[in-house]
């Protein structure tokens, strides 16, 4: 059985400036790759280094009525954040999307307490952590369109350790440049309104994924993103996120998790094959007998950007799991039509 070590907390993914790799289960007290020494072959400028770390932080919501994926992301050459919601009853689904050149703003270096804030006249996104308070919030405004409805969002994240067991990772690319992740399932709670129709989210009933990206990932970056959450028959609350990017000694050290009662298993490298096309089932599996599952897509989202100097791709389906995992204790967690998301992302810049 697949076993990854936790090693013990550090203060950040740098030290003497060199990049770590390894696995933890607390927040880094703060993240600046910046503090890398060289991390390209000949030296370079600190604004030209900063501009090549790409950075962004996303939220999965999902109770028993709907699912929500929100995305807020600094390219350097460029920002964009959207918002997807999907309503299970109707099948409805309500999308919102905002891109804005420049380097406006950027994600806190620190998870303690630090916030961010992405705004127009007619789109409002705001994500304030605050884990010396167990808690992270996000905060939406988004006026009516033609196509859509206005929708607002006040949801918290209980980020106590009483419910909750990060995942946090450093992985490298190369000996000099790395990335970083930090992934938590929690409690939700708060408030969604869409089109005038208010909702409440009971943390009882009511699941959250966040999730914390920064790296000097490839000019062309490549990854694919799978992850649902729920309860199972015994009404534990599970979720999983796994990942099939471009890091090196994945066996050794990689992103993927399971979540049970906010108990952590770190999960082996998977593959993720999608045999008839993204639109249709997508398979992912390992080769230690923890990871396979099924991941149906329903519907689907797609954004993309072509400049002169970068190159986007962003697809996104919610749909629903089947399957089954295994965590730490050997047990083996059934999947069944359990919704989720699938995210293929590429992008050059």
């Amino acid at each position: 059985m697949y076993v990854r070590e936790i090693l013990a907390p550090r203060g950040s993914p740098v030290e003497n400036g060199k990049p770590l790799a390894g696995t933890w289960d607390t927040a880094f007290a703060q993240v600046s790759l910046l503090d890398i020494h060289r991390p390209y072959s000949c030296p370079l400028p600190r604004w030209i280094r900063d501009w090549r770390i790409k950075e962004w932080e996303n939220f999965s919501i999902q109770n028993e009525h709907f699912i929500m994926e929100a995305f807020l992301g600094n390219f350097k050459a460029y920002q964009f954040s959207f918002v997807i919601l999907f309503d299970k009853e109707s099948g409805e689904q309500y999308t919102y999307h905002q891109k804005m050149p420049g380097n406006s703003w950027k994600l806190p270096r620190k998870l303690t307490h630090g916030s961010v804030e992405c705004r127009s006249p007619r789109f409002f996104f705001r994500v304030h952590t605050w884990l010396n308070a167990d808690t992270v919030s996000l905060d939406i405004d988004i006026a009516a369109t033609k196509k859509q409805p206005a929708f607002t969002a006040d949801i918290a994240f209980n980020m106590s350790s009483q419910y909750v067991t990060p995942l946090t990772v450093s992985l490298n690319f190369n000996e000099r440049r790395n990335m970083y992740a930090f992934k938590a399932l929690t409690p939700a709670r708060g408030d969604i309104e869409l089109g005038g129709k208010h909702t409440n989210l009971d943390p009882a009933h009511c699941s959250g994924f966040f999730r914390d990206y920064k790296g000097f990932f490839p000019y062309q970056m490549r990854g694919i993103f799978c992850g649902g959450m729920g309860f199972d028959g015994e009404n534990r609350r599970y979720g999983f996120h796994v990942v099939e990017n471009q890091a090196k000694e994945t066996r050794k050290n990689n992103e993927n998790a399971l979540w049970v009662d906010g108990q952590l298993t770190p999960l082996p490298p998977v593959k993720i094959t999608m045999p008839q096309g993204m639109e249709s089932d997508w398979v992912i599996q390992d080769l230690e007998g923890m990871v396979d599952l099924v991941f149906t897509p329903q519907k689907i989202s797609r954004f993309g950007t072509q400049l002169l100097i970068t190159n986007s791709d962003f697809f996104t389906a919610m749909g629903y799991y089947n399957g089954m995992l295994v965590n730490a204790q050997e047990e083996q967690i059934q999947v069944r039509n359990q919704w989720g998301i699938g995210e293929k992302l590429y992008l050059r810049v």
